[in-house]
Formats: structure tokens, sequence, C-alpha cells
């Protein structure tokens, strides 16, 4: 962050935010915004350069096409490889989790190049596929409560050596790969399969993205009853249908 104005883009929008992911975005900007800080969100869109001096990207679900054309327009671009080489923080959900990946399986059954940005590789589920709601533990490294999100996922991904899973399901499926892994992160890259909006579900992940961004260990507190009434109800809803 530079100039005292926080740079938050949201990425394809045109393409990756079919499930209502926008809702991150919304809340990262709303809580940067109650502790006064100035925000200029920039929503770019997959005919557009992704700028390289954001501060925190958000990058959202898709469908597979939406998801093959997002991934070779990004390859392309550069720009979000960049814009993490020069310290800023990615936050992606499910398709978008998969592209920051080493590959994934696109719409016509093939192997399509991720951007690397994280030490994982998508596959197919040949199973049922994992829909439902998830209460998982974050990796206590990043000091966060409970993980609650809904999945709707086919893909099943694999974390290298030097990616850490985000969390550890005890309701839900997660990663699909059976070893109980939710996500994965490194550094300052984050993905998840985790919908519902997960911010609006889990608003101190976004306190965390702006932590980061910021290089403080602590923000001033807001009001958080509206989350904690969200939270509460999808916890409980979750552990009545396990």
């Amino acid at each position: 962050m530079s100039d005292n104005q926080l740079r938050l883009v949201w990425v394809y929008p045109d393409l990756l935010s079919t499930y209502g992911d926008q809702g991150n975005v919304l809340v990262v900007e709303r809580r940067a915004r109650q502790r006064g800080l100035d925000v200029a969100r920039l929503d770019v869109r997959s005919d557009q350069p992704v700028p390289t001096s954001g501060d925190i990207y958000l990058i959202g679900g898709g469908e597979d096409r939406p998801q093959r054309l997002a991934a070779e327009r990004l390859r392309r671009d550069g720009g979000l490889v960049k814009a993490v080489e020069n310290g800023a923080i990615v936050f992606a959900v499910c398709a978008g989790y998969q592209i920051l990946g080493h590959e994934f399986i696109n719409d016509l059954g093939q192997r399509e190049p991720g951007l690397g940005l994280l030490d994982v590789v998508s596959v197919r589920g040949e199973g049922e596929r994992c829909v439902g709601d998830v209460l998982a533990d974050i990796d206590p490294q990043l000091n966060l409560p409970m993980l609650t999100g809904f999945e709707n996922h086919q893909g099943v991904t694999h974390l290298g050596p030097t990616a850490r899973p985000f969390a550890r399901v005890r309701i839900g499926k997660g990663n699909g790969t059976g070893d109980g892994t939710e996500g994965a992160y490194n550094d300052t890259v984050f993905g998840t399969y985790m919908h519902g909006p997960v911010m609006a579900r889990n608003p101190l992940i976004a306190d965390m993205l702006l932590k980061l961004a910021l290089d403080v260990n602590a923000l001033p507190p807001v009001d958080d009853r509206w989350y904690e009434a969200l939270r509460n109800e999808r916890i409980a809803a979750a552990q009545q249908s396990a």
C-alpha cells in the first residue's frame, strides 16, 4: 500500500463471478472504509490488462468454459503474476483457486496450465460432486476462527510440498482428496473452494488480507453483529445437517 490508498482489484467479474463471490470484494472494501482507509477499487474485465500495482486481488468462481478463458487470458496478460512478485495479496475461490495452481482439467477434458502461484494441481473427481455446507479449522498460524462456507465443485486439488492447507474440514469435502484439507496458501496467495460468499461468512479473513496489505498486526474494531448472526446461523445449519 502506498500514497495512503488501498488498491483493491476484482479480477474478471465477467468470467469469474458466477456464485455470488463478488460479495468478497464488497466485504473487503466496506471493512477497509469502516477503518477510515481510502480505497481505490478496480473491476478488471477479461478484455482489460490486469494492473501490477494493486494491493489485494480477489478472484471468484465460474463455470468450466469461462475458467479456461480466464486462465488463458491471465497467462497471456502476466499482470497478476507480476503483482504477486511485487508483494500483492491474492485471494481466489473455486475456479479461481484452481487457476492459481500449476494446472487443472478444462471444459475440453484437457490439462490446462495455471499461473503457478500456488503449488497445487487440480483434477476432475470421479465420485459424487462436492456440494454442501462446510465447517473447517483454519491453519492455526493464521489465527482465525472456524471457517464456514458452501462448496459446489467436482474438482480434486492436490497440494504440493510448498503449499499449506488453508484449513482442515470437520464437515464437508474441501479439496476432495480425502485427507481433510481445504484450500491452500503460500505467503500472500490464498485459495479456497468456499462460496457463501466466504468473506460475508468469515469477515476476519477480509481483515487478515487488510492487515497483510497494511503490514500491521491489528486493526481498529468494527461492528460485527450482522456477520456473527450469519456465521452462527450457517454453522448451526451445517451441524444439524451433518
